[in-house]
């Protein structure tokens, strides 16, 4: 634990003894707060602990003193049940100069493992794939189970989630390990076979499909689809939008249920429905869900990048 910490503080953050560093936390996630807060205070950190209700779901806002917080730190970390990833405040944080690593359902075990990685391997992958979605029109993707998916990508900025969070406004999620990006509203066709995991069910036992046009989810079909369709529902038809796909490559991360690690493991995909402002996209909703493809095969411009499961960088 204490190797995952001083991974955590020094190697992706970089942090110095004259940094303020701000613990976002929620009762769940209290225990590795904790940890942070006191490994970062015997450094000489000035380092403040705020524990908040844990939000309603993915993308939901922080209370409005913790959003004030953030503003005047150095450095945010947040071990959180629900992501803050994808908040204003969290965009703001950034604006301001902040460094803000994010840790949803972050748990011991996962900290352990999957911060045992080679992070210099992991950001050449990474920084790889964010160059090439970069380049990149349009991206297919299939797998064994059915996926058969067609994602614009066209004038979009990939983004490597690499771990490198040392330079001012920089932010990632902890575990690292993907290159994603924000597609073109609009330009996602055909179906997408989870199998892997979706937050916030967990592990999937069968897969599931769901159909996609014009950029929106129009059809869930399987088990366990429509359970995770209700989850979407109350946020509106936002909440529906294709936010977002990457492209796993932490080789030290497996599949365990929690998609904070699943959506790093290397040569799986991740596609995402509802708010994506905070990264290139224009869709705002307080929802942002993420299923796992496993074993997929994906070309970017017809330059294959994975091929059922394996990453080819």
């Amino acid at each position: 634990m204490s190797d995952a910490i001083d991974t955590v503080l020094v190697d992706c953050l970089g942090l110095r003894a004259t940094e303020s560093l701000l613990v976002l936390t929620d009762p769940e996630r209290r225990a590795i707060a904790e940890a942070l807060v006191a490994r970062a205070r015997e450094m000489g950190a000035e380092t403040l602990l705020i524990e908040m209700s844990e939000r309603e779901t993915n993308g939901s806002e922080p209370p409005p003193a913790a959003a004030a917080a953030m503003l005047v730190c150095d450095l945010c970390i947040a071990p959180t049940t629900k992501s803050v990833s994808h908040t204003a405040a969290r965009k703001e944080a950034n604006k301001r100069g902040v460094r803000v690593a994010t840790m949803p359902q972050i748990t011991e075990d996962m900290l352990h493992r999957t911060m045992a990685a080679d992070y210099m391997e992991v950001r050449r992958r990474s920084g790889e794939l964010a160059r090439a979605l970069t380049a990149g029109s349009e991206v297919r993707i299939t797998s064994p189970q059915g996926t058969d998916l067609t994602v614009g990508i066209e004038d979009r900025e990939g983004i490597a989630d690499d771990g490198n969070l040392r330079q001012p406004g920089s932010f990632g999620n902890l575990p690292a390990g993907e290159g994603f990006i924000a597609p073109v509203e609009g330009a996602t066709h055909g179906t997408i076979a989870f199998d892997g995991s979706v937050w916030p069910i967990g592990l999937l036992e069968h897969p599931f499909f769901v159909r996609i046009e014009d950029g929106y989810a129009v059809d869930f079909s399987g088990p366990r689809a429509d359970e995770w369709l209700k989850t979407m529902e109350p946020h509106g038809p936002e909440a529906l939008a294709v936010a977002e796909l990457g492209i796993g490559t932490n080789d030290a991360a497996i599949l365990t249920g929690n998609v904070l690690e699943d959506e790093k493991i290397m040569g799986t995909i991740h596609v995402a429905f509802g708010d994506n402002h905070t990264f290139g996209g224009t869709v705002r909703v307080s929802s942002h869900q993420d299923g796992i493809v496993m074993h997929p095969t994906l070309a970017i411009d017809g330059k294959p990048y994975v091929e059922t499961g394996r990453l080819l960088i």
